[in-house]
């Protein structure tokens, strides 16, 4: 199993930046699928950006490309996720979660059904203000 906890959420306004923070403890091998997930209130959790901690690989969802970049500091067991140009409708609930025992082909195929994660942080708020 691994633990993580998230931090660095907060209030911007649009067009603002955030960076949020996932530290893992416990299994921290490199056979793993990073994610982050986020949830607004009345909708269902969605994923947001993957790494493969294997070879640092990501991918993204739509909504986020070219606003959002995920990367990891494998000394320190951090992913992070880097949210520039944000917008309103990031407003949520952001977590991170883990897939162990992954491949990259099961990060990059299934990696945003969040039923194939294991560990999941808290969470942290993000609040976008227009």
């Amino acid at each position: 199993q691994v633990q993580l906890v998230e931090s660095g959420g907060g209030s911007v306004q649009a067009g603002g930046s955030l960076r949020l923070s996932c530290a893992a403890s416990g299994y921290t091998g490199s056979n793993r699928c990073m994610g982050w997930f986020r949830q607004a209130p009345g909708k269902e959790r969605e994923g947001v950006a993957r790494i493969y901690a294997g070879d640092g690989s990501t991918f993204y969802a739509d909504p986020v490309k070219g606003r959002f970049t995920m990367s990891q500091d494998s000394a320190k067991n951090t992913v992070y996720l880097q949210m520039n140009s944000l917008k309103p409708e990031d407003t949520a609930m952001y977590y991170c979660a883990a897939q162990l025992w992954a491949t990259l082909a099961t990060c990059r195929l299934t990696g945003t059904n969040d039923r194939m994660y294991t560990s999941w942080g808290q969470g942290t708020q993000v609040t976008v203000s227009s």
